[in-house]
């Protein structure tokens, strides 16, 4: 897309209306869709300056849509985050509330909780949450999950294998 083939401003140029288009038919949101587009392309822009983009597309729209979809997926995910965190927020006592800043921080790291989870298998996952959450055991974890105390210890190895390299991913 950037240098050689087609600049990410030419491609802006060309198909922002398009993909806004394409998301409001999808979202029945015009406001929606345009915020959306606009994270398309803020993705396509970070993705280019880290050289991880192709230097020139045969199909601008498909990859556009491509691109799309998983911001949509990522806007659909974090707003059921947030929406569980309020709607747990709300079942707590008044004397319990917390500032606007600090639930935006929670949101912020259960979303990022969720991003350092995502890929694992649902048992592995299931795993490590009540491990890390509920503080159970390997044998209350067992049985709560019907596998035997090997298994979630196979489970807690991988899960936490994975959070490491994630973690190292995000260093660099």
């Amino acid at each position: 897309m950037p240098s050689a083939g087609q600049p990410l401003s030419q491609l802006y140029s060309a198909h922002h209306s398009w993909l806004t288009a394409w998301l409001r038919r999808r979202l029945g949101c015009s406001h929606n869709a345009a915020d959306l587009a606009q994270d398309t392309f803020m993705r396509l822009l970070v993705a280019d300056r880290a050289a991880r983009l192709p230097s020139h597309l045969q199909e601008p729209r498909h990859f556009l849509v491509t691109v799309a979809k998983r911001v949509m997926v990522d806007h659909l995910r974090r707003r059921a985050i947030e929406q569980a965190y309020l709607q747990a927020l709300a079942l707590q006592p008044p004397a319990e509330e917390v500032s606007p800043e600090t639930r935006l921080l929670m949101v912020e790291t259960l979303l990022a909780l969720d991003a350092m989870l995502d890929g694992l298998g649902h048992k592995t996952k299931q795993a490590f949450l009540l491990s890390q959450l509920e503080g159970l055991g390997y044998s209350e974890i067992a049985k709560r999950l019907g596998v035997s105390v090997s298994s979630v210890t196979k489970y807690m190895a991988k899960a936490t294998e994975h959070c490491l390299l994630f973690a190292l991913d995000a260093q660099v």
